[in-house]
């Protein structure tokens, strides 16, 4: 095999890894960091069970804006600042709390918890057209003035929330 074959040989190797590479990050895209609140010692000191508190912190994982688009007649591009998208989550959490006979027997402890959920959300834009025309091959001349104008791209925000609520015999 000459060397030119074998560089792009590794060349299509390498972008095919990265590409499998690529496609198999979403599954790990929002990561979560799991924090408990520590409340043992409270409970060596008081006389009484203590609540149990967890939570998911996920991480926001910026990605990439959207390159300019030119239009004609235009002499700033299309979305001057663009939107950049976020990638995240909405945190969990998890309760569990004694609940001293108040139901009946069996039920002395309630839990309540939302999952960690998936968040996209894109920031504001904004939109500007230039005070000026654009120039006119077909007559050549200064720019004509104009009044300029701004325009603020609104966010968008994007999730699913779920959680749940329940009663039973303590842990």
């Amino acid at each position: 095999m000459k060397p030119t074959a074998r560089k792009t040989l590794a060349a299509v190797v390498t972008g095919v890894a990265v590409a499998v590479g690529a496609a198999a990050t979403p599954a790990a895209a929002n990561p979560t960091v799991p924090v408990t609140v520590p409340l043992d010692g409270a409970g060596k000191v008081l006389p009484m069970e203590m609540p149990r508190i967890g939570m998911e912190l996920p991480l926001l994982i910026p990605g990439a804006p959207e390159a300019p688009r030119f239009t004609e007649g235009r002499l700033l591009p299309d979305r001057t600042l663009p939107q950049v998208p976020l990638n995240g989550g909405l945190p969990g959490i998890g309760l569990s709390a004694p609940l001293p006979h108040a139901l009946d027997d069996g039920h002395d402890h309630i839990d309540v918890g939302t999952p960690a959920s998936r968040l996209r959300a894109l920031t504001p834009g904004l939109a500007l057209v230039a005070p000026l025309t654009a120039p006119d091959p077909m007559h050549p001349a200064l720019p004509a003035p104009r009044l300029p104008a701004a325009g603020v791209l609104a966010p968008a925000l994007r999730t699913v929330v779920g959680g749940g609520l329940g009663a039973g015999p303590g842990v």
